[in-house]
């Protein structure tokens, strides 16, 4: 009976291993800044944090020069291109007429620097240039420009510079709103002023409310927070008002007399003669 607790026992953990090691095969890598660890500076961590929304997409362009040079390029942002060949490719080119796939930068050797309104993302360890270049291996630079309102947009490639004895790279270009500086506030102090004047107010009138229903049990207009301090307050600002509005005492007899007061008087004067004795 211990032997077969023993051998199930062992089985579990080989299980758990297997799975573990096929978890670690299956996680894409990311981009590891060239040298080491220790060395990476906070501003290249932050570039890469600020890379991320765009690693998830993959990104293709292709260019024909003339009958002998036709090719497509797959590049992703530090994310292998296939992570089933764990070769760390960042960025290929593919032959469309042989179909040869050559890749001109990895993302384990990584550089990362900025602008104010551009990224440029450098895969170096590409593989090796036949003729060219004193055989060095090749590099992909990638500029990443500022446009608000696209996460990523017109890839393409701008040019290769091969004809260098060293430090030849192929230059690639794309606008993405990754780049772009965070906007300044637009508030003046008095709208910041207003809104926080706004907010603080009606979390007073819901909070209010809510308490004097649900706490004080109040009905109707008593549910108003203060309600009778507000209606004193309103009454008293009306008095203010009439009495700083009127420009003459209360009391004060009328400055005008009606059209006709006089006549109408003596006529009632004249009405009432014949009713005296003789």
């Amino acid at each position: 009976m211990s032997s077969a607790w023993h051998t199930s026992g062992l089985l579990v953990v080989l299980m758990v291993l297997a799975v573990s090691v096929w978890a670690e095969e299956i996680k894409e890598k990311t981009c590891d800044v060239t040298g080491d660890e220790n060395s990476e500076s906070r501003t290249e961590k932050a570039l890469l944090k600020k890379l991320e929304p765009l690693s998830q997409m993959r990104f293709n362009t292709t260019v024909e020069l003339g009958t002998t040079e036709n090719y497509t390029y797959h590049f992703r942002v530090c994310r292998e291109i296939d992570s089933s060949l764990h070769d760390l490719a960042g960025l290929v080119q593919i032959d469309r007429k042989t179909g040869k796939t050559t890749v001109i930068g990895r993302i384990n050797e990584t550089q990362v620097f900025n602008g104010s309104d551009w990224i440029m993302l450098i895969y170096k360890g590409g593989d090796s240039y036949g003729r060219h270049c004193s055989g060095e291996k090749r590099r992909a630079v990638i500029m990443i420009s500022c446009k608000r309102g696209f996460t990523a947009s017109s890839f393409s490639i701008v040019s290769e510079e091969r004809e260098k004895e060293q430090e030849c790279f192929y230059l690639f270009e794309m606008d993405s709103s990754v780049a772009c500086p965070a906007e300044d506030s637009h508030l003046s102090v008095g709208s910041i002023l207003l809104i926080t004047l706004v907010s603080l107010i009606a979390v007073y009138i819901v909070g209010g409310f809510l308490y004097q229903r649900l706490v004080v049990g109040a009905k109707g207009m008593e549910q108003f927070p203060h309600f009778a301090f507000w209606q004193d307050l309103g009454n008293l600002v009306a008095d203010g008002c009439d009495f700083v509005c009127r420009s003459k005492p209360r009391n004060a007899p009328a400055a005008y007399r009606g059209v006709g007061d006089d006549q109408l008087g003596e006529e009632s004067e004249e009405r009432d003669d014949h009713l005296l004795p003789m």
